[in-house]
């Protein structure tokens, strides 16, 4: 992936929680759900896992969002 506009990385964050975070919530309890039920330390742990797992792939994305925009220019 190239370099993405500090705009461009905040509307896909925010696409992808708004979209991404509950298609994704939605697909691990259906997976997790047709397995049989794991004593609850495992199935904690998975839900844990998987908890982490979807953000590893959008780190780069999320990466800045929360500061300032670096190519706004300060006119004070």
């Amino acid at each position: 992936m190239g370099k993405l506009s500090y705009k461009a990385r905040k509307r896909l964050a925010l696409l992808a929680l708004v979209v991404g975070l509950p298609a994704y919530i939605i697909v691990a309890v259906t997976v997790t759900s047709t397995m049989d039920r794991p004593p609850i330390w495992l199935e904690l742990l998975v839900y844990v896992g998987l908890g982490i797992l979807w953000a590893i792939p959008l780190r780069p994305i999320f990466r800045g969002i929360g500061q300032a925009d670096p190519d706004q220019k300060d006119d004070v």
